[in-house]
């Protein structure tokens, strides 16, 4: 979630999006689930005042959509060896 969490030090070394160029694609996915959850999103980005059972939700709606996705990248390239056999 943009600004990071936790308090003082901590804020610059959380949540960092360790390949820059996929960060309007988490973004994007961070809205999908707000949206699928009900949960209102902030105007200016910042998540400090939801509740962390909402980002806890978001997270977790996220993380699940990332193994479905792996999933099913992994199956196809698995599938396409296999019938290269």
């Amino acid at each position: 979630m943009p600004g990071g969490g936790g308090g003082g030090s901590r804020r610059g070394r959380r949540n960092r999006v360790l390949v820059p160029q996929a960060r309007v694609g988490l973004d994007s996915l961070k809205m999908e689930a707000a949206q699928a959850l009900g949960v209102q999103t902030p105007a200016d980005g910042y998540y400090g005042f939801i509740a962390a059972r909402e980002t806890g939700a978001l997270g977790g709606y996220m993380v699940k959509n990332m193994i479905a996705s792996a999933e099913a990248q992994l199956s196809s390239q698995l599938g396409g060896q296999m019938s290269g056999r």
